[in-house]
């Protein structure tokens, strides 16, 4: 350690750090467009630029790349050090659209509140926009090129995250632009649609396919009968953006808020999460029994299923077949709910709320529906879901919490896992274990699949059987890993040597982290939402699927238990192979 001079404070720093990290440390903040915490920097955009007395040149220079040294005199704000970001800022917005009232990100926009910051007000340079056609080819997501700045950090997430590298710097000089391969669209590339870019992104270059349109004019529609499910992440980021303290009953007041718009049944994605809990663990112990295709593949993750057939299809026949709880329970409404009230199901308009962008594209699969009628019609991000709510006016703090509507109402705390890395291994082993052992776990917490590590690893014994567990959390990990299972490398992790369930989640930490989440989803808040939903867990008496005598119901009322032809024909799907061209 030692010391710097930070406008006229003194500070200290650590050798090898940058400037940035040094002063984020103390809480002195300095503007960023390109950083993204814990990556190597770029210093693409510029505007983290600070003075350093006696450095080269005009003293100037990017705080995010550039070295602490022992003695070092820095200035963050000086006269200097402003000029040369509003420069920065007028160069960035010369080549940028000024329709911010139209922009789905501008009240979030990093660059319109920076230039709101420093006072930038004139255009001062001539308009000239890389590329005016926006992308719309993507179900889930909407890359409009004249918005984007070259800051890279979609990028980088893409390719250094996610090693899916679906988009990237094409062209060169005034030409370069973040595109798919040869400026083609994002739906014949590699993209699988987990909206990580859109946490990053500054401006409105990436944005989710925005369903509120539809929603909103079905809800108008007297002639349709609308119905949404909710799941456990987006209640937690609704109660983030309107401040509901610890302890509320959110999912109570979001079915009254929702009721209120005018949804005229609301759902809880638990229920089905339940549903999918019985399910794949009888399909584990079927596998277990039989020796085959092991290890068992989950996840239920819209964005992982659409992985493993574009990069992994060989392992296909080890992916879990089960739909996600959001395919569950719109396979529920439209059939069985259907055929009580005596609705017919195209009459019916589901909407699906919940944290995930690739849920979108799960929306358009045709296999999920009968008859060329979809059981999913519309997905809300948690973010599409906060803005329904600004524009009904909806007042939290004025409203009662309700329940759920019947059948689909009562959940266990392990369907409200789901939404966490490691949570859906959870939930199903402790139904595993009660189906060989017709017991109960002794602890319901498993520790060892719990947290923000990227891949957790774990042996757990359940009656005759040694189960290794892997917990891939984000793409990159979950590539690692396929890569050694497929090749049959088993020394990385010990489980792995007998690795017999492995949970692939297509975003670091689940989907309380999705790519339809609230912008600012820092690390600490990822925690929180996790740490509540643990809280929920532990102090809770249903904790596991089987608990839960709604869903055992649910498997009187389609004929069949857990895995059952009945079961399978209504809730289960097949994959294969997705050729993409880039």
């Amino acid at each position: 350690m030692f010391e710097i001079t930070v406008n006229n404070r003194v500070i200290d720093a650590e050798e090898g750090e940058t400037i940035l990290s040094a002063l984020t440390r103390v809480g002195i903040r300095v503007p960023t467009l390109c950083h993204l915490p814990g990556m190597p920097p770029t210093g693409a955009c510029r505007i983290c630029i600070v003075e350093v007395e006696g450095a080269e040149g005009d003293g100037l220079v990017p705080s995010c790349s550039y070295p602490v040294a022992e003695g070092m005199r820095i200035h963050t704000n000086s006269q200097k050090v402003i000029r040369a970001r509003r420069v920065l800022l007028e160069l960035l917005l010369s080549n940028h659209p000024d329709d911010c009232l139209y922009c789905p990100k501008s009240s979030d926009c990093r660059l319109r509140l920076l230039a709101e910051e420093y006072g930038v007000r004139e255009r001062s340079a001539s308009k000239r926009f890389r590329g005016k056609l926006r992308d719309l080819t993507s179900p889930a997501l909407i890359r409009d090129a004249s918005k984007c700045i070259l800051c890279g950090k979609c990028v980088r997430i893409c390719e250094e995250m996610q090693k899916i590298s679906a988009i990237e710097f094409v062209g060169r000089a005034g030409r370069t632009a973040v595109a798919p391969a040869f400026h083609q669209s994002m739906n014949i590339s590699s993209c699988v649609n987990c909206g990580q870019c859109t946490l990053v992104c500054p401006t409105g270059a990436l944005v989710e396919h925005s369903a509120l349109e539809r929603v909103t004019a079905a809800v108008g529609d007297p002639e349709r009968v609308v119905v949404i499910q909710h799941s456990p992440a987006a209640v937690l980021a609704v109660a983030e953006e309107f401040g509901l303290k610890s302890g509320m009953d959110v999912p109570g007041l979001l079915n009254a808020a929702l009721r209120q718009i005018g949804f005229r049944k609301v759902f809880n994605s638990s229920f089905a999460a339940d549903v999918a809990v019985m399910e794949q663990a009888a399909e584990l112990v079927e596998r277990l029994r039989s020796g085959r295709q092991l290890p068992l593949i989950v996840g239920c993750s819209a964005a992982s299923a659409q992985y493993m057939e574009e990069f992994y299809p060989e392992l296909i026949p080890n992916l879990s077949t089960c739909r996600s709880p959001q395919g569950i329970l719109a396979a529920l409404i439209k059939t069985q709910f259907a055929e009580e009230e005596g609705i017919v199901p195209g009459r019916i308009f589901c909407v699906a709320a919940g944290a995930c962008t690739a849920r979108k594209f799960e929306a358009t699969r045709t296999e999920l529906g009968r008859d060329n009628v979809p059981d999913i019609d519309a997905v809300l991000t948690s973010r599409e879901l906060i803005r329904l709510f600004r524009l009904y006016g909806v007042d939290f703090n004025s409203l009662r919490p309700e329940p759920a509507d019947q059948p689909f109402s009562m959940r266990s705390t392990a369907g409200r896992l789901f939404d966490i890395s490691g949570g859906v291994a959870e939930a199903i082993l402790r139904t595993t274990h009660r189906l060989i052992t017709g017991r109960e776990l002794k602890s319901m917490k498993i520790e060892a699949v719990r947290g923000l590590d990227g891949v957790k690893e774990m042996t757990i014994r359940i009656g005759e059987f040694e189960i290794g567990v892997v917990v891939a959390g984000g793409l990159g990990n979950a590539r690692r890993v396929l890569d050694q299972i497929k090749s049959g490398v088993r020394r990385a992790l010990p489980s792995r040597r007998n690795v017999m369930l492995l949970e692939l989640r297509a975003c670091p930490g689940g989907c309380i982290a999705g790519g339809g989440q609230p912008l600012e989803s820092s690390p600490e808040r990822i925690k929180a939402r996790m740490q509540a939903l643990y809280s929920i867990d532990q102090n809770d008496h249903l904790r596991a699927a089987h608990m839960n005598p709604e869903v055992g119901k649910l498997y009187e009322r389609i004929g069949g238990g857990p895995f059952s032809p009945a079961a399978r024909a209504l809730l289960h799907t097949a994959y294969g192979r997705r050729d993409v061209l880039i």
